[in-house]
C-alpha cells in the first residue's frame, strides 16, 4: 500500500514526489543563503562612513529585497500552481545566484541595492518549497513535516554563518561567491534530480487578480477558519524581520563582534532550530495541539526578546537563545494552521500569500528597526539601552499572542455554538 504522506505525482525518470528530495534542496538553498548573513552588515559599512550611516544603508538593501519579494513572492505561488512547483524553484535558484554574484562584484551601496532588488523578484523558494510539502502531506502530518522543513532552514543557518563568518574573514567578498556557487549547485540538483509534486489534475488556471499582493492577502485574510491568525502571523514576521535586521549590527555595537562572531551565534540559533524543528516537534505535537503549542511558543518567544535587549554581555545572548526552545516551534504550529484552511489545489498561492505577508514585514522591518538602532548605536558597550530594537520584538510578540489566544477562544465558542444548534 501507497504511503500517502510521501507519494505523488511522478517525475522526470519514474521518481515520485518526497520529503527527502525537497528537504535537500532547502538545505543547500538556506546553507547558501545563512553564508552572507554575517558579512553583508558590514560590506554595507565599506561604503559608508559612520555607524549611523551603515544602518541606514544595511536597512535600505535589506528593504529593497524585501520589496521585491513581496511583489514577487504571490505571482510565483500563483505561477507553482500554474506549472508545478520545479519550474519556479529553478527560477529561484537562478535569482539566488545572480544576486550573489552581483553583490559579490558591487563597488558601491547602490549596487547592492540592485542585486538585491533582482534576487527578491525571482526569489520565492520557501514558500513554493512549503507548497510542495502541503502537496506531498496528509493535513493532520502537515505541522510535523513544516517542522522537518523548518530543520533544514535550522540546519542552514548552523552551517551557513559559521562558514561564512571564517570567509568572510579572508575576504568580505569570498562568502557571496561560494553561495552563489552553492545556488548553481542547487539549480543542477533541481534540474536533474528534483521531481515534481504537483500532478497535472491538480493545477489550476493562473488569476491575476489574486496573484498581485495586495489581492493575496486579502486572499489570506479570507481563508475559512484563518481570522486573527493573519494579525498573528504579521506580528511575528515584523518581530523576526527586525531580529534579523539588527542581529549582526547590534551585536557589533553592543559587544564589539566581528563577522566571526557573529556567525558563531547564528550558527547556535541554527543549531537550537533543527533541534527543536527536525527531533523534538514530532514528540512535542503528541502532547500539544498546534494551536496551544503556537500560544507556548508565543510565551517563550516573548521573553526571549526582552533576554536579548537586557544582556549587557555577549556569552548573555547564548544562554537566552538555548532557553529559546518552544519559541522555535511557533513558525510550523502557524503553517500548519493556515494550510489546513486551504483546499489542496491553492496550497501555492496560500504558502505565496504567506510569502507575500513576510515579505511585506520585511518591507516595514528596516523602517522601524534600522532607525531605532542608529538612534542608540553611539551609546557605549553592553549599554542595555541599546537593546531598543529587542524590546520592540518584544511589544509585537505580545500583540500576536493576544491575537491567538482571542482566536483560538473564538473558534472555540463558535465550534461549541455549532455543536449544540446540531444537536
Amino acid at each position: 500500500m501507497t504511503d500517502p504522506s510521501s507519494a505523488s505525482a511522478p517525475a522526470s525518470g519514474g521518481r515520485a514526489a518526497a520529503m527527502p528530495f525537497i528537504m535537500l534542496t532547502v538545505l543547500i538553498d538556506m546553507l547558501a543563503v545563512g553564508l552572507i548573513v554575517p558579512v553583508l552588515p558590514a560590506l554595507v559599512g565599506k561604503f559608508t562612513s559612520s555607524p549611523s550611516e551603515q544602518t541606514y544603508w544595511y536597512g535600505v538593501v535589506a528593504g529593497s529585497y524585501a520589496i521585491a519579494q513581496f511583489v514577487g513572492a504571490p505571482v510565483l505561488g500563483a505561477l507553482s500552481d500554474r506549472f508545478g512547483r520545479r519550474p519556479i524553484l529553478l527560477l529561484g535558484f537562478c535569482g539566488l545566484a545572480l544576486n550573489f554574484f552581483m553583490t559579490a562584484l558591487s563597488t558601491a551601496a547602490w549596487m547592492l541595492v540592485a542585486s538585491r532588488l533582482i534576487g527578491g523578484a525571482m526569489q520565492a523558494n520557501a514558500a513554493v518549497a512549503s507548497a510542495y510539502v502541503a502537496d506531498i502531506t496528509p493535513p493532520e502530518q502537515r505541522a510535523k513535516r513544516f517542522g522537518m522543513l523548518g530543520a533544514m532552514f535550522g540546519i542552514g543557518f548552523i552551517l551557513g554563518p559559521v562558514i561564512g563568518g571564517l570567509l568572510g574573514g579572508i575576504d568580505l567578498h569570498l562568502p557571496f561567491f561560494v553561495a552563489g556557487g552553492l545556488a548553481l549547485l542547487n539549480l543542477a540538483y533541481g534540474y536533474f534530480v528534483l521531481p515534481e509534486s504537483l500532478p497535472a489534475d491538480r493545477r489550476r488556471a493562473i488569476d491575476w487578480g489574486r496573484a498581485n499582493p495586495l489581492s493575496s492577502l486579502k486572499q489570506l485574510a479570507e481563508l475559512k477558519g484563518v481570522g486573527l491568525l493573519v494579525a498573528v502571523l504579521a506580528c511575528t514576521a515584523l518581530a523576526q524581520f527586525t531580529l534579523y535586521t539588527t542581529w549582526v549590527l547590534y551585536a557589533t555595537f553592543k559587544f564589539g563582534w566581528g563577522p566571526t562572531q557573529n556567525g558563531w551565534s547564528l550558527f547556535s540559533v541554527g543549531v537550537v532550530s533543527a533541534v527543536v524543528q527536525g527531533v523534538l516537534l514530532g514528540r512535542i505535537l503528541k502532547v500539544f495541539t498546534p494551536q496551544r503549542l503556537a500560544v507556548l511558543g508565543l510565551v517563550s518567544s516573548t521573553a526571549a526578546y526582552v533576554g536579548f535587549g537586557l544582556v549587557t554581555e555577549g556569552w548573555m545572548m547564548y544562554v537566552v537563545i538555548f532557553s529559546n526552545l518552544l519559541g522555535n516551534t511557533v513558525g510550523a504550529a502557524m503553517q500548519s494552521l493556515v494550510s489546513g484552511a486551504a483546499n489542496k489545489s491553492e496550497q501555492g498561492q496560500t504558502m505565496g500569500s504567506i510569502s507575500g505577508l513576510n515579505s511585506l514585514m520585511a518591507v516595514v522591518a528596516p523602517l522601524f528597526a534600522t532607525p531605532l538602532l542608529g538612534v542608540v548605536s553611539h551609546l557605549p558597550r553592553g549599554d542595555w539601552r541599546m537593546g531598543a530594537p529587542m524590546f520592540l520584538c518584544a511589544a509585537l510578540q505580545a500583540l500576536a499572542l493576544a491575537f491567538a489566544v482571542l482566536h483560538f477562544r473564538t473558534t472555540r465558542r463558535l465550534q461549541g455554538v455549532a455543536s449544540t444548534s446540531r444537536a
